[in-house]
Parts: C-alpha cells; structure tokens; sequence
C-alpha cells in the first residue's frame, strides 16, 4: 500500500480535499489518503466546523502552525511538514494540494525538494494581479508541481501561455461544484432564511475578507456606507470574517452596522448553513474566489468586489460581476436584479459533480 497526502490548511482548501478523498475511498486500488490539516485555519468556526460537515473528520496530522505575517506563515508550514515527512517511516507516492493558500505553496515546495511527487487542484487560475498573495502561491505552486489539475477552461490556457508541458496537465473540471452538490440537499434541509426570520430570495448575503476591501479604513468604511444602502432596499445578511470584525471594531463601524436593523450580523457560519443561505438569497455581494463558483452553478446573482478574477468563466458563463473600486457600479446591476433582468448561468464543462473521480482517475494511473 502506498500513502497520498492531501494537504489542507484553510477553510476553501476541506472543500476541495472532502469530494477527493470520498472518489479515492471508493475505489479499488493501493494508494490510501493521509490528510495534514496545517493549521492556517484554526479556530473551530474557521475549520472544525467545515472538517465535521463535510465528513472528512479529524486529520491525520495537525501541524498547528496558527497565524502570522505571510512569510512567517509559509516558513512555520515548510519547517512542520518538512518534520514530518522525514520522520514518516514510509514515502508517500504523492502530495495532494489544492486551491492557492500559504499552504499550497509551503507543501509543494517541501514536497518538490525532497523529491516527492506533487499533484495541484485547481491549477491554472490566474488574476494577473500580484498584489494578490493567492496569485504568488498559484505562480510559485503551478511553475514547479508535477501534475496541474485544471478547474476551468482558462487555465488551460494560462498554463500553456507560461510553457506548463501538456503532459502535467489534465482538465478535471471543479471539485467546489463537487462538494456543493453533494452538501446541497442538506443545506436546505436547514431552512436558513426561516431561522433568520427571512423570506427565500428577498435578502442579500454579504462576505468581506480580502485585505484590498478590509484594511483600508477609507475602503472598509465605504462599504459600511453601502450595505447601510443596500439594506435600505433588500434585508443584509453578513456572516463576519474574523479579520473583518476586528476592522470593523478598531474603526467604530462595527457598531455602526449592528445598530442597522437592516443589516443582519452573524459570526462565521459552517458550510451547510452558509450553503444553504446562499441558495436562497436575491443576491450575493461577496470578495471570494470560491463563491463565484457557486453561485454561478445555484444561478444566484453575484457582485463581486474586485476589479479582476481568477475564474472568468465565471463571467462569461455564470452570474458574476466585477464591481471594482466604484461602488456606484453596483447600483444599476442591483437593479436589474430586483427587478428579475439578470442573466442567468450557462453550463460548464466539468461543473457537473465528477471532479474529484476524473482527478482520483489521473493519481491512480499516475501514482499508482
């Protein structure tokens, strides 16, 4: 028997990792799944609660690294991991990683140096933008893994345009869309809006995290100043990242928005439960990554509040809309949802729920 390590460190990563390692348990071969949870994540409503839904359970390895500057962070995972595999009495015959955090990166440079295999999820995405810490860890994960696993049909195109040779590269579709379609009856199940004491499709879902929107006073207080708006017309749902409160505490706005009865305060919510409102909502306005993916395949209006993103299929097929810096921007496409002009998804090649079986296909026949 031989061991796959899945790597996974923050909250999007036990999305990608769940629908892996459920293909890889059902398949008859000799490669066994080991999963090092690094800790980047660490609080129980950032992680435990994501592990627990999503039926991975408790991790193999918790290297508990916790939080820190970017470097200081990346250097704390390369030096536990790098422990940890030098103690393991057997090699493993690949390092699974996924996604674009400070562990994607940390563990396949580890991992290449000692000469271990290295297989990335969700290879190819690119924002162009490096003032995204995520575009480096994507750069640096993609330019030295042995197999690049693509998402979506532009990083095919990525990958080819910076000389990735064809042999490394395989299109799998989207293991997110994996994990939302297994969880999603579920997540209705929870009847979220009515715990709220909301209507389905009558409120906005809200999430801010990146520090282009957060760590700017003057940005983070503009934004403030929207959602107030906002609720003027549709109710606020905004579930609060943990960097996002402490902002919000440090200038004064945190107050501000909890007296708006409008605006509707939640800490961190598990997947099922942000799921499930997701599912319902008028529309999201929302800086992820990941949820651009999945409102695009519920078919539920998405703003997204950045200038650039790594999934333009997203745009191009689904419901998404960059915002950008100016916020008025957002007023006229507002509109036309409320008022049911919105356009609505098309299909994608690989968003269909079998992602994590065509990746499972290619480590079996790579690794094996």
């Amino acid at each position: 028997m031989g061991s796959l390590i899945f790597v996974a460190g923050a909250r999007p990563n036990f999305m990608k990792i769940a629908p892996l390692l459920r293909a890889l348990a059902t398949r008859p071969s000799a490669l066994t799944a080991e999963v090092v949870h690094t800790g980047q994540h660490y609080d129980f409503e950032m992680s435990g609660v994501f592990l627990e839904q999503l039926g991975i359970g408790k991790p193999d390895v918790q290297l508990e690294v916790g939080s820190g500057s970017h470097g200081e962070q990346t250097a704390r995972i390369m030096i536990e991991l790098e422990r940890y595999l030098t103690r393991r009495s057997e090699r493993p015959r690949g390092i699974v990683v996924v996604g674009d955090v400070n562990s994607t990166m940390a563990a396949t440079l580890v991992a290449v140096k000692m000469g271990i295999p290295v297989a990335h999820v969700e290879a190819g995405l690119r924002s162009s933008d490096r003032t995204m810490p995520e575009e480096i860890n994507r750069l640096v994960t993609d330019s030295i893994a042995d197999l690049l696993l693509v998402s979506e049909p532009a990083g095919l195109d990525n990958l080819a345009r910076e000389g990735c040779a064809a042999n490394r590269i395989r299109y799998i579709g989207n293991v997110m869309i994996d994990s939302l379609v297994h969880q999603l009856a579920a997540a209705r199940e929870l009847a979220m809006p009515a715990q709220l004491g909301l209507q389905p499709a009558d409120y906005a879902l809200v999430t801010l995290h990146r520090p282009s929107n957060v760590d700017d006073p003057t940005r983070l207080a503009a934004l403030t100043q929207f959602l107030h708006r906002l609720a003027e017309r549709v109710p606020v749902v905004f579930p609060v990242h943990p960097r996002t409160n402490k902002q919000l505490e440090q200038l004064g706005l945190l107050a501000e928005l909890t007296a708006d009865p409008r605006v509707r305060l939640c800490p961190p919510l598990g997947y099922r439960e942000f799921l499930g409102l997701m599912d319902s909502a008028r529309l999201i306005i929302s800086d992820s990554g990941g949820i651009q993916e999945e409102t695009t395949y519920l078919g539920i209006p998405c703003l997204t509040l950045r200038s650039n993103t790594e999934r333009p299929v997203t745009v191009t097929h689904g419901t998404n809309t960059l915002i950008g810096e100016q916020l008025d921007r957002a007023w006229s496409v507002i509109d036309d949802v409320l008022a049911g002009r919105y356009k609505r998804t098309m299909s994608i090649d690989g968003w269909d729920g079998q992602a994590a079986n065509r990746a499972i296909d290619v480590l079996i026949e790579a690794w094996q």
